[in-house]
């Protein structure tokens, strides 16, 4: 049988005949500016932020395209109150290594307050600088935050989607994930130790591998998806956001849901 990737599937995802209108109606419909001088946040000088399709790699489409009519109940269980909850926003960053396709991750530092040690996205709480967390704020949250976070260069990272908000209960968050393509790649590494112990590639390769795949298991009784990375594992928000997307993208292999692995009280 053939592996699924997005190597492999891309050519398989659409015809080349219909890709000339796909690609015009993708641009219409995610290409978009905000906040550029006095725009949606009334920030002067904030600095524009677009987000558009336009130009991505093939095997990074079925994203873009899961990412245009996904619903916030397809990704978790766990939706944002309707008041509360603390505004922040994750950068999922695709990138494309000598590895094939891959995902920018870091291990947060053991001293945080929140998910301390826990493999995440770069992202953290929206500041009033951001701008509106119903328009932009998000965006830019992301883009700061990964750059605070990892040293990494926002200009070269093309944000083509945003996913509905999601709920962190045990922290409070409530999160945006916010998709990007790392379209010229810059130096990455954590800018301080007090907030990031180790930032890192991880291949999409890797994730979609049935022997990479588990189910951990909280004290509490919590099950869901996780992903054995070297001798780390990548769970919660994180590891249920990557599954949905392996999901919805089409790249997800069978893999054994009885396959569970232990969470302390302390994770």
């Amino acid at each position: 049988m053939t592996e699924r990737t997005p190597q492999n599937r891309m050519a398989r995802d659409r015809a080349p005949q219909d890709r000339g209108a796909a690609d015009e109606h993708r641009g219409r419909r995610m290409a978009s500016t905000y906040g550029a001088g006095t725009g949606e946040t009334g920030i002067a000088g904030a600095p524009a932020v677009t987000v558009t399709a336009r130009g991505l790699p093939e095997w990074l489409e079925p994203v873009e395209r899961a990412a245009r009519t996904v619903e916030p109940r397809q990704l978790s269980r766990f939706l944002p109150p309707e008041t509360g909850g603390r505004q922040s926003a994750v950068l999922i960053l695709f990138g494309e290594g000598a590895r094939g396709p891959e995902l920018l991750l870091l291990e947060r530092a053991g001293g945080l307050r929140s998910h301390a040690g826990q493999l995440s996205f770069p992202g953290g709480a929206l500041d009033p600088e951001d701008g509106d967390p119903d328009g932009d704020g998000p965006v830019r949250a992301a883009l700061r935050e990964a750059e605070e976070e990892t040293g990494l260069d926002p200009s070269g990272v093309q944000v083509f989607g945003v996913l509905p908000r999601l709920y962190i209960p045990v922290s409070g968050f409530v999160v945006t994930p916010v998709l990007g393509w790392w379209r010229e790649p810059s130096p990455v590494a954590p800018v301080s130790p007090l907030e990031t112990a180790h930032v890192f590639t991880v291949p999409v390769s890797h994730l979609t591998d049935p022997a990479h795949r588990a189910m951990a298991v909280h004290p509490s009784g919590h099950r869901g998806p996780a992903f054995k990375v070297g001798t780390a594992l990548v769970w919660g928000f994180t590891a249920g956001v990557i599954d949905r997307i392996l999901h919805y993208a089409g790249w997800e292999r069978p893999w054994d849901r009885d396959r569970e692995v232990p969470l302390d009280r302390h994770s």
